[in-house]
Protein backbone atom coordinates (compact mmCIF):
# COMPACT_ATOMS: atom_id res chain seq x y z
CA UNK A 1 0.00 0.00 0.00
CA UNK A 2 2.83 2.22 0.39
CA UNK A 3 5.79 3.17 -2.19
CA UNK A 4 8.50 5.20 -2.03
CA UNK A 5 8.07 8.76 -2.50
CA UNK A 6 11.29 9.55 -4.53
CA UNK A 7 12.30 12.37 -2.38
CA UNK A 8 16.01 13.50 -2.75
CA UNK A 9 18.13 14.39 0.22
CA UNK A 10 20.51 17.25 0.26
CA UNK A 11 22.47 17.41 3.50
CA UNK A 12 25.03 19.90 4.14
CA UNK A 13 25.03 21.63 0.79
CA UNK A 14 25.91 25.22 -0.88
CA UNK A 15 24.62 27.09 -4.37
CA UNK A 16 27.97 28.32 -5.09
CA UNK A 17 26.05 30.20 -8.86
CA UNK A 18 23.18 31.29 -9.59
CA UNK A 19 20.58 29.06 -10.78
CA UNK A 20 17.71 29.48 -13.83
CA UNK A 21 15.29 26.48 -15.35
CA UNK A 22 16.09 23.18 -13.45
CA UNK A 23 14.07 21.55 -10.91
CA UNK A 24 14.41 20.34 -6.87
CA UNK A 25 10.92 19.39 -6.72
CA UNK A 26 10.60 17.10 -3.95
CA UNK A 27 13.77 17.56 -2.29
CA UNK A 28 14.74 17.62 1.26
CA UNK A 29 17.18 20.54 1.98
CA UNK A 30 19.39 19.77 5.13
CA UNK A 31 21.20 22.86 6.44
CA UNK A 32 21.44 24.21 3.00
CA UNK A 33 23.69 27.51 2.32
CA UNK A 34 23.06 29.79 -0.22
CA UNK A 35 24.36 33.88 0.08
CA UNK A 36 23.21 36.49 -2.84
CA UNK A 37 22.48 34.09 -5.56
CA UNK A 38 19.45 34.65 -8.52
CA UNK A 39 17.37 31.60 -8.32
CA UNK A 40 15.36 32.15 -11.74
CA UNK A 41 12.05 29.64 -12.68
CA UNK A 42 13.40 26.99 -10.43
CA UNK A 43 11.33 23.93 -9.50
CA UNK A 44 10.65 23.85 -5.72
CA UNK A 45 7.52 22.15 -5.50
CA UNK A 46 6.93 19.92 -2.35
CA UNK A 47 10.68 20.87 -1.32
CA UNK A 48 11.30 20.60 2.22
CA UNK A 49 13.64 23.15 3.87
CA UNK A 50 15.20 22.75 7.38
CA UNK A 51 17.62 24.67 9.14
CA UNK A 52 18.76 26.31 5.84
CA UNK A 53 20.62 29.73 5.25
CA UNK A 54 19.51 31.92 2.33
CA UNK A 55 20.13 35.05 3.23
CA UNK A 56 20.24 38.06 0.12
CA UNK A 57 18.96 35.94 -2.49
CA UNK A 58 16.90 36.88 -5.42
CA UNK A 59 13.91 34.32 -6.65
CA UNK A 60 12.36 34.91 -9.67
CA UNK A 61 9.03 33.38 -10.83
CA UNK A 62 10.14 30.27 -8.97
CA UNK A 63 7.31 27.54 -7.30
CA UNK A 64 7.22 27.18 -3.52
CA UNK A 65 3.92 25.01 -4.01
CA UNK A 66 3.52 22.48 -0.99
CA UNK A 67 7.08 23.55 0.03
CA UNK A 68 7.51 23.54 3.91
CA UNK A 69 10.57 25.94 5.38
CA UNK A 70 11.52 25.31 8.75
CA UNK A 71 13.79 27.16 11.11
CA UNK A 72 14.83 28.70 8.13
CA UNK A 73 16.62 31.94 7.40
CA UNK A 74 15.83 34.11 4.39
CA UNK A 75 16.73 37.55 5.84
CA UNK A 76 17.23 39.97 2.76
CA UNK A 77 15.81 37.47 0.07
CA UNK A 78 13.07 39.00 -2.12
CA UNK A 79 10.79 37.23 -4.14
CA UNK A 80 8.73 38.30 -7.43
CA UNK A 81 6.19 36.28 -8.75
CA UNK A 82 6.70 33.21 -7.38
CA UNK A 83 3.73 30.71 -6.47
CA UNK A 84 3.73 29.76 -2.49
CA UNK A 85 0.17 27.73 -2.87
CA UNK A 86 -0.14 25.43 -0.01
CA UNK A 87 3.17 26.34 1.29
CA UNK A 88 4.27 26.10 5.10
CA UNK A 89 6.32 28.65 7.57
CA UNK A 90 8.31 27.50 10.65
CA UNK A 91 10.27 29.61 12.48
CA UNK A 92 11.26 31.31 9.35
CA UNK A 93 12.76 34.51 8.81
CA UNK A 94 11.23 36.07 6.54
CA UNK A 95 10.59 39.16 5.12
CA UNK A 96 6.90 40.65 5.38
CA UNK A 97 6.94 42.12 1.49
CA UNK A 98 5.88 38.52 1.04
CA UNK A 99 2.48 39.56 1.67
CA UNK A 100 2.26 42.30 -0.27
CA UNK A 101 3.51 40.40 -3.22
CA UNK A 102 3.51 36.71 -3.52
CA UNK A 103 0.06 36.14 -1.93
CA UNK A 104 -2.09 33.10 -3.82
CA UNK A 105 -4.58 33.87 -6.38
CA UNK A 106 -7.63 32.36 -4.79
CA UNK A 107 -8.67 33.48 -1.91
CA UNK A 108 -9.28 30.68 0.71
CA UNK A 109 -5.34 29.79 -0.36
CA UNK A 110 -4.67 33.28 0.22
CA UNK A 111 -6.21 33.26 3.63
CA UNK A 112 -4.32 29.76 4.24
CA UNK A 113 -1.23 31.60 3.27
CA UNK A 114 -1.10 34.66 5.57
CA UNK A 115 -1.96 31.97 8.27
CA UNK A 116 1.31 30.35 8.33
CA UNK A 117 2.99 33.40 8.13
CA UNK A 118 1.25 34.96 10.98
CA UNK A 119 2.13 32.04 13.10
CA UNK A 120 5.34 31.98 12.16
CA UNK A 121 6.12 35.16 13.00
CA UNK A 122 4.40 34.63 16.34
CA UNK A 123 7.12 32.09 16.80
CA UNK A 124 9.35 34.34 16.01
CA UNK A 125 7.60 36.84 18.51
CA UNK A 126 7.61 39.68 15.86
CA UNK A 127 4.37 41.06 16.76
CA UNK A 128 4.31 43.97 14.08
CA UNK A 129 4.56 41.25 11.35
CA UNK A 130 1.71 39.10 12.96
CA UNK A 131 -0.51 41.75 12.71
CA UNK A 132 -0.18 42.92 8.96
CA UNK A 133 -0.24 39.11 8.62
CA UNK A 134 -3.54 38.96 10.21
CA UNK A 135 -5.25 42.05 8.20
CA UNK A 136 -4.13 40.21 4.94
CA UNK A 137 -5.66 36.64 6.52
CA UNK A 138 -8.95 38.78 7.60
CA UNK A 139 -9.51 40.58 3.99
CA UNK A 140 -8.90 37.40 2.13
CA UNK A 141 -11.42 35.10 4.70
CA UNK A 142 -14.20 37.90 4.04
CA UNK A 143 -13.58 38.12 -0.12
CA UNK A 144 -13.71 33.98 0.04
CA UNK A 145 -17.13 33.88 1.99
CA UNK A 146 -18.41 36.74 0.04
CA UNK A 147 -17.37 34.93 -3.40
CA UNK A 148 -18.62 31.30 -1.77
CA UNK A 149 -22.47 32.49 -1.81
CA UNK A 150 -22.46 35.53 -4.50
CA UNK A 151 -19.70 35.13 -7.03
CA UNK A 152 -20.74 33.85 -10.78
CA UNK A 153 -17.23 32.39 -11.15
CA UNK A 154 -17.55 28.66 -12.13
CA UNK A 155 -14.66 28.00 -9.66
CA UNK A 156 -16.76 28.68 -6.43
CA UNK A 157 -20.62 28.25 -8.42
CA UNK A 158 -18.68 23.92 -8.67
CA UNK A 159 -17.57 24.03 -5.32
CA UNK A 160 -20.00 25.73 -3.30
CA UNK A 161 -23.78 24.65 -4.60
CA UNK A 162 -27.15 24.25 -3.16
CA UNK A 163 -26.98 24.33 1.32
CA UNK A 164 -23.28 24.89 1.09
CA UNK A 165 -24.10 27.98 -0.35
CA UNK A 166 -26.61 29.09 2.02
CA UNK A 167 -23.94 28.18 4.72
CA UNK A 168 -21.35 30.42 3.80
CA UNK A 169 -23.86 33.07 3.22
CA UNK A 170 -24.71 32.57 7.21
CA UNK A 171 -20.99 32.58 7.42
CA UNK A 172 -20.31 35.67 5.49
CA UNK A 173 -23.04 37.48 7.49
CA UNK A 174 -21.70 36.28 10.82
CA UNK A 175 -18.04 37.57 10.18
CA UNK A 176 -19.05 40.92 8.83
CA UNK A 177 -21.42 41.72 11.88
CA UNK A 178 -18.08 40.41 14.59
CA UNK A 179 -16.14 42.50 11.68
CA UNK A 180 -18.15 45.98 12.76
CA UNK A 181 -18.45 45.05 16.44
CA UNK A 182 -14.93 43.98 17.21
CA UNK A 183 -12.81 43.88 14.19
CA UNK A 184 -12.71 40.13 14.59
CA UNK A 185 -11.12 40.56 17.66
CA UNK A 186 -8.24 42.50 16.16
CA UNK A 187 -10.08 45.67 16.78
CA UNK A 188 -9.86 47.74 20.10
CA UNK A 189 -11.21 51.03 18.29
CA UNK A 190 -14.31 49.29 16.46
CA UNK A 191 -15.22 47.43 19.87
CA UNK A 192 -14.88 51.24 21.58
CA UNK A 193 -16.98 52.50 18.52
CA UNK A 194 -19.57 49.72 19.35
CA UNK A 195 -20.07 50.72 22.62
CA UNK A 196 -21.00 54.47 21.57
CA UNK A 197 -23.90 52.93 19.39
CA UNK A 198 -25.15 51.28 22.17
CA UNK A 199 -24.92 54.02 24.46
CA UNK A 200 -26.55 55.97 21.67
CA UNK A 201 -29.52 53.92 21.59
CA UNK A 202 -30.09 53.53 25.29
CA UNK A 203 -29.38 57.34 25.36
CA UNK A 204 -32.56 57.45 22.96
CA UNK A 205 -34.36 54.70 24.77
CA UNK A 206 -34.04 57.25 28.31
CA UNK A 207 -35.58 60.25 26.23
CA UNK A 208 -38.53 58.81 24.61
CA UNK A 209 -39.17 56.55 27.89
CA UNK A 210 -38.72 59.18 30.63
CA UNK A 211 -37.97 62.48 28.86
CA UNK A 212 -38.24 65.46 26.36
CA UNK A 213 -37.54 64.55 22.93
CA UNK A 214 -37.35 68.21 21.81
CA UNK A 215 -34.92 69.38 24.23
CA UNK A 216 -31.33 68.91 23.34
CA UNK A 217 -29.96 68.60 26.81
CA UNK A 218 -32.15 65.56 27.77
CA UNK A 219 -30.37 63.51 25.35
CA UNK A 220 -26.56 64.75 27.00
CA UNK A 221 -28.54 63.52 30.23
CA UNK A 222 -29.59 60.52 29.15
CA UNK A 223 -26.08 59.60 27.49
CA UNK A 224 -24.45 60.19 30.63
CA UNK A 225 -27.44 58.34 32.43
CA UNK A 226 -26.92 55.19 30.02
CA UNK A 227 -23.34 55.30 30.79
CA UNK A 228 -23.69 54.54 34.42
CA UNK A 229 -26.10 52.23 33.62
CA UNK A 230 -23.92 50.68 31.31
CA UNK A 231 -21.69 50.82 33.68
CA UNK A 232 -22.98 48.68 36.70
CA UNK A 233 -23.29 51.87 38.99
CA UNK A 234 -26.90 53.13 38.21
CA UNK A 235 -29.76 50.17 38.44
CA UNK A 236 -32.80 52.81 38.15
CA UNK A 237 -36.55 51.26 39.62
CA UNK A 238 -37.80 52.89 36.59
CA UNK A 239 -36.32 49.99 34.60
CA UNK A 240 -37.79 47.34 33.68
CA UNK A 241 -35.97 44.21 34.77
CA UNK A 242 -35.43 42.88 31.42
CA UNK A 243 -33.67 46.00 30.18
CA UNK A 244 -31.62 45.90 32.93
CA UNK A 245 -30.76 42.29 32.41
CA UNK A 246 -29.95 43.09 28.58
CA UNK A 247 -27.70 46.35 29.21
CA UNK A 248 -25.66 43.41 31.54
CA UNK A 249 -25.89 40.85 29.14
CA UNK A 250 -24.36 43.32 26.65
CA UNK A 251 -21.88 45.01 29.06
CA UNK A 252 -20.49 41.21 30.20
CA UNK A 253 -19.91 40.22 26.16
CA UNK A 254 -18.49 43.80 25.55
CA UNK A 255 -16.04 43.41 28.23
CA UNK A 256 -15.04 39.62 27.32
CA UNK A 257 -14.44 40.74 23.35
CA UNK A 258 -12.22 43.40 25.09
CA UNK A 259 -10.12 41.32 27.17
CA UNK A 260 -9.70 38.92 24.33
CA UNK A 261 -7.83 42.09 22.12
CA UNK A 262 -5.79 42.40 24.96
CA UNK A 263 -4.75 38.95 25.50
CA UNK A 264 -4.15 38.52 21.72
CA UNK A 265 -2.22 41.34 21.90
CA UNK A 266 0.21 40.99 24.57
CA UNK A 267 0.12 36.72 23.61
CA UNK A 268 1.98 37.97 20.24
CA UNK A 269 4.55 39.95 22.20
Amino acid sequence: MLDDSGRTSQTDRKFVADVADVSFSNHLFLRLVAARRRFTNVDFKYSIFDTSYMRDCQFDSCDFTGCRFVGTNLYGSSFSGCKFDYAIFERTHVDTALLDTECPAFENLKARFARTLRVNYQQLGDAQAANKAMRVELAATEDHLYKAWHSNESYYRYKYRGWNRVKHFFDWLQFKILDHVWGNGESAGRLLRFVIVILFIMACYDVLKFGDPHRIDSYSSAFLTASEIFLGVLAPDSYPRWYLALVTFVRLVAVGFFLSVIIKKFNRR
